[in-house]
């Protein structure tokens, strides 16, 4: 099964440094050499790497509010403008204020005037900072997966897009959890204008993507399904992933979330993916989009899934059997060793698999 990579040194631009946990600064990980061990990956798996292409905005605004976008352009040389850097030695845009619909939903829609308060607008945490190179990288991983789209329409074989930052914690108007774009939700999107009936998004990241479920919860012409931890166990994004959540309206049944305990392996995790799997089959998809995210591993920090690389691999098998159009965007994986090991299991087994 041909299977392009699309990658450049472009998906090193976004630099976030850092992160603020309960308060705390702490060593960020969805750091640069992200991508190059995903480059290792694709390397590793022998597949043909290609450059991504720039698009306009449409297919962005397509899924995200147009002043969400407006903003992610504009924020750190806002942030330079008013002096944080200069003045107080921070050089990354952090929000510390956040706009609760429930505290000001009297109050007219307009910017702040701090711009340090605007940042509390969109973004949902404190993790999630913006540094110099960021919309760079944010560009560029919706380039790179609307190039990985453009390959599957043109029926030119299958593409994974590697990319970073990841978005599938992005919804319609708010950005967090490292994801600023959700590049899998655009992918789809374009996917669908562009003549696809119904895609399948397979989101197999080890945190359930909440964005991605947000944009698609009411419509029926895209199928979404997750397999993730359980975030009744305490893990982000908190507040959505639980079984209950099968969509809303014209999207009734068409959401399927599959949360897995602490410690689940391999046996679990492709029971899920292999759930996921028949779950589109029945929903009648002629599309595919994999959020592939591999920081269920083992030896990744981020969770308490304990996949292996076979578990991964046999994933791959899983995902290609289903014979759709199929587009990889990269999501999680952050402990370095493993993400190279591990994509390189699911993306060399996906294209030696079918067709």
């Amino acid at each position: 099964m041909i299977l392009t990579a699309i990658w450049s040194q472009d998906c090193l631009a976004h630099d976030p440094d850092r992160e603020v946990w309960i308060g705390i600064p702490i060593e960020g990980d969805e750091t640069p050499p992200r991508g190059n061990a995903m480059k290792g990956a694709i390397d590793a798996a022998g597949l043909t790497v290609a450059d991504p292409e720039q698009h306009p905005d449409g297919p962005i605004l397509a899924v995200h509010d147009s002043g969400m976008l407006a903003y992610l352009k504009t924020a750190y040389a806002d942030w330079l403008a008013a002096g944080y850097l200069e003045e107080h030695g921070q050089d990354r845009v952090v929000a510390y204020a956040f706009r609760h619909p429930g505290a000001f939903d009297h109050a007219g829609k307009i910017d702040a005037r701090s711009r340090a308060a605007r940042a509390g607008i969109f973004c949902i945490d404190t993790c999630t900072t913006i540094g110099p190179g960021s919309y760079r990288g944010i560009s560029y991983a919706v380039d790179a997966s609307l190039t990985a789209a453009d390959l599957v329409l043109s029926g030119s074989g299958n593409a994974y897009a590697a990319v970073r930052p990841p978005g599938h914690h992005a919804g319609t108007d708010y950005f967090g959890g490292s994801c600023y774009l959700n590049n899998a939700a655009i992918t789809a999107q374009y996917l669908i204008d562009n003549g696809a009936s119904r895609v399948g998004i397979i989101d197999i990241d080890a945190h359930h993507g909440n964005g991605t479920q947000q944009i698609f919860y009411e419509r029926d012409d895209v199928v979404y399904a997750s397999v993730h931890i359980d975030p009744g166990e305490g893990w982000f994004p908190h507040w959505s992933g639980f079984g209950d959540e099968t969509g809303s309206g014209i999207g009734t049944g068409l959401n399927m979330n599959l949360p897995l305990a602490s410690g689940s392996g391999d046996e679990e995790f492709v029971a899920a993916v292999d759930r996921s799997a028949e779950f589109l089959e029945e929903k009648g998809c002629d599309g595919l989009v994999v959020s592939l995210g591999v920081d269920a591993g083992a030896r990744d920090e981020n969770s308490a899934l304990v996949v292996t690389a076979d578990g991964f691999g046999s994933a791959g098998v899983v995902l290609a059997q289903l014979e759709l159009p199929t587009v990889l965007v990269q999501e999680g994986g952050y402990h370095l060793p493993s993400l190279e090991r591990d994509l390189t299991a699911i993306l060399s087994r996906f294209s030696s698999t079918g067709r």
